[in-house]
This record gives C-alpha cells, structure tokens and sequence, in this order.
C-alpha cells in the first residue's frame, strides 16, 4: 500500500525563476549563435553569468530544498535510489523532500557544464579576433580561440546533459506519475504525511543579497574585469 500523502511547498520563487530563467536564456544563446546575433548572444551571456552566480549564492544561503548541503548525497545515499528506481512507488525515506540523490547529480552537472560554457565565452576570440568575449583581452589570441573552439563543443556536451534531464523528468512524469514540472511551476509537490514538514523558507534580505552579488559580477565581467 502507499503511503498517504498531501502536497507541500517545496520550491521557493527564486528556484523556480531562476529554473526558467535559465531554460529561457540557454535557447536565446543558441538562436542567437546560429543567426551571428552575436551582440545579443553576449548579453544572454552576461544574464546567465548572472543567473549561476545567484544560484550559486542560493546553493549556500537560500532556502533549505535550494541548499547544496541539503539534497547533495554521497555513494550510499545514490545506490539507494538506484535500487528502488524501477519502483513505481518512490522510497521517500531515501530522498528530501526536494531534489533526490540521483536528481541532486542532474543539477550539480548542468550548473558545472552552464558555468564552463560562460567562462569559455568570457575569454572567446572569433577567427577575426573582432568578436571577443569580455575578458579575452587577459589571455593571448591563441588561448581565445582555444576557448572558442570549447565553448561550441562543450554546448553540445550540455545538451546531451538537458536531453538526459528531459528525459528523466518524462519517466517521473509518465511511469511513476510524479509531475515535476508542476512542482518547479507552482512550487508544490506531493509528499508522504511522515514527510510532509515545510522547509525553511530564506528571507528577502537574503534573496535581494544574491541578486545584489549577481549584478556586481556582471557589471565587473561586462567593464572587461576593470573595476575602477
């Protein structure tokens, strides 16, 4: 029998934003590449850039569910998961609430693979070396083309990553009838009474600290890392 369960808030808006955020500025930045928009591919870069920086913030002082520390599980905790996963029933003793151990890799290895596409693009250098990213001017012509030549390849290594993410939220959604997509849209989800304890919600100081932190890195990657 499963076990009775009602639906709590999990994820808090600037998850969620900036979830969307980043779905929404990854498609910009590949349009924008394919059509040579390129002025307009630098600033969905610099909104990205933006964006991992909260995140990253977020990871460490939003709220619990958003938290590194809370949902990042060692081998024991994964192979756990891995066991019960043909189950239609998921074992929530063996997940939070938001993220569960196999999720908690999806995110760490699509923020990694984001933050090394915009570190390549900040340094980039077209054949012409007219087109540059922001920060090229630190290394040589040759280490900005290098960072070129990674920056296209490394995006087609993550959208391996999102078609493996898609992927798995179609199986959650279609085999074991858990919309997460719902979830990361109104914040809610569907949990066992044992667990259905609300996390801890951050303040808005907090969340107005991050987007300050993210506008001040912006602005000093946009002035070519010249911050007088």
């Amino acid at each position: 029998m499963s076990t009775p369960a009602n639906h709590v808030q999990i994820w808090d808006s600037a998850t969620r934003l900036v979830h969307w955020l980043m779905v929404v500025l990854v498609a910009t930045s590949w349009w924008t590449a394919e059509n040579g928009e390129l002025e307009y591919h630098r600033y969905s870069g610099y909104a990205l850039l933006g964006l991992l920086v909260f995140r990253l913030y977020w990871g460490f002082a939003g709220s619990s569910t958003a938290r590194f520390a809370e949902f990042v599980r060692g081998p024991r905790a994964i192979w756990a998961y891995l066991k019960q996963l043909p189950s239609r029933v998921s074992d929530h003793s063996i997940s939070t609430p938001g993220h569960n151990p196999l999720g908690a890799l999806s995110v760490l290895a699509l923020l990694a693979l984001m933050i090394g596409q915009v570190t390549l693009g900040l340094f980039a250098v077209d054949v012409d070396g007219i087109e540059s990213g922001p920060l090229s001017h630190m290394v040589s012509f040759e280490t900005g083309r290098a960072c070129a030549e990674l920056h296209e390849t490394l995006f087609d290594v993550l959208l391996v990553f999102i078609g493996l993410h898609i992927a798995a939220v179609l199986f959650y959604l279609i085999y074991k009838r858990d919309n997460l997509i719902a979830a990361m849209i109104h914040g809610r989800r569907r949990v066992p009474h044992d667990r259905s304890t609300a996390p801890s919600f951050a303040s808005l100081p907090r969340f107005v600290i991050g987007v300050a932190l993210a506008g001040v890195v912006v602005w000093i990657v946009a002035r070519g890392g010249n911050i007088l």
